[in-house]
């Protein structure tokens, strides 16, 4: 495993606490989204290339704003019709930018504002509430820094030419618009969960900060259940991230995992939220995604899952959002209750709406092993081997080629 730089780790979490601040409250200022942005970026690359050889400030917020605020300054000295904020930065700039707590929940909205397309929601939220470059960001999602330079600059065009206000939304329009942030937060979450590994660790560590950013929204929205759901079930997930590989870096099983090893203080954390978030509203489907995760995860062993409270959380989950993915994952449920052949009903089902999904495949290649027809589920792993690039699930996959090697895997297994 990639051992941790201090200086780099504590980098990373001034940036994840600070630069939304110092972002938002430059957007309230200036009232210009793009320079606001570029301003920070500046500060932060100053920072990537100053701190490693001088060491991080004894206070790296007030380094990083001092050095925002100069760029800003020179910046708008440069145009005659900012004067009015350039006396706003050089004689009313407040010391503690948390004077406006609510700047970075703005930023947030804006960058997740429904009329962007979701990948660009997701870079502008890295970069402008999370202080990421774009050649971290384009590293993460696995794309070259110039695309993601191109999706950056699109997002922040699209927000001046459709006038994206820089501000909360509406009570009307929150829920809608939440819905969007967490989306994006969830992404960005999925991204480092799913591209973790020995051989994938990078410098920022994508679940850390969408956990990071999901309790800020928490701290900031107390009474939105689905904040709290979401935040349950990441926290559910990274409680088992210990276990997902094993020493040789090879993907390992839910079933198989050392449930010793789980951080079952971190379980415990998400089974409040959960109740925390029931007791706000009505159960939605973040809220049914987190309780099946805790089915699982305050299971003493595998073979004591109650599979049956599963299956009932996944038909509440199915009339939410009736997708094939989760139908996918509810057949994997009924497999366990009701055995092979009503859940290879229901996938056979699906196979159209699948067909270009690996998880699809490889979970219809186990239940076809399960009636003895070991050819056809070769052939369907085969197939979900074509359709990942992910590394870790191709060699679990090519393992189960191997014929004395017999595995299994399914949608939300690891």
């Amino acid at each position: 495993m990639m051992q941790h730089d201090p200086t780099v780790e504590a980098m990373n979490a001034t940036f994840r606490a600070e630069v939304g601040l110092i972002c938002g409250s430059l957007v309230r200022i200036t009232g210009d989204f793009d320079l606001a942005e570029d301003l920070v970026q500046d500060a932060v690359v100053v920072a990537l290339q100053r701190w490693p050889v001088d060491g991080v400030p004894e206070r790296p917020a007030a380094w990083l704003l001092q050095t925002a605020r100069r760029r800003a300054i020179d910046r708008l000295r440069r145009d005659s019709t900012y004067r009015a904020k350039l006396q706003l930065l050089t004689d009313g700039w407040a010391p503690d930018v948390r004077t406006e707590p609510d700047d970075r929940l703005r930023l947030i909205f804006t960058c997740c504002h429904p009329a962007l397309a979701r990948d660009a929601q997701v870079a502008l939220t890295l970069r402008a509430v999370m202080g990421m470059t774009t050649s971290q960001i384009a590293h993460a999602f696995l794309v070259s820094e110039a695309t993601m330079a191109q999706r950056i600059v699109r997002a922040k065009r699209k927000i001046v030419a459709a006038h994206i206000p820089y501000r909360m939304p509406d009570a009307d329009e929150l829920p809608e618009r939440l819905a969007e942030v967490l989306a994006s937060l969830y992404i960005v979450f999925n991204e480092g969960y799913l591209g973790s590994g020995p051989d994938l660790s990078t410098s920022r560590d994508l679940c850390v900060d969408a956990l990071w950013l999901c309790g800020l929204l928490a701290r900031m929205l107390p009474e939105e259940p689905e904040v709290l759901a979401l935040l349950a079930l990441m926290r559910l997930h990274e409680s088992r991230r210990a276990t997902r590989f094993d020493s040789s870096g090879a993907l390992v099983l839910l079933r198989n995992q050392d449930r010793s090893h789980w951080d079952h203080g971190a379980i415990a954390e998400a089974g409040g939220l959960l109740e925390q978030a029931r007791r706000l509203g009505r159960p939605g489907s973040y809220w049914l995604q987190a309780a099946i995760a805790a089915c699982h995860a305050e299971a003493p062993t595998y073979a004591e899952t109650d599979w049956a409270q599963i299956l009932a959380l996944y038909g509440a989950l199915v009339r939410i959002n009736p997708g094939p993915v989760v139908r996918l994952n509810r057949a994997i449920a009924l497999e366990h209750v009701a055995g092979p052949v009503p859940a290879m009903e229901e996938i056979d089902a699906l196979r159209d709406e699948l067909d270009g999904y690996h998880l699809y495949w490889a979970t219809r290649a186990e239940l076809l092993r399960r009636f003895g027809r070991h050819e056809e589920a070769a052939d369907a792993d085969r197939r979900a081997i074509e359709l990942t690039d992910n590394p870790s699930e191709r060699a679990l996959l090519e393992a189960r080629l191997e014929p004395t090697v017999i595995r299994a895997t399914g949608a939300n297994n690891h």
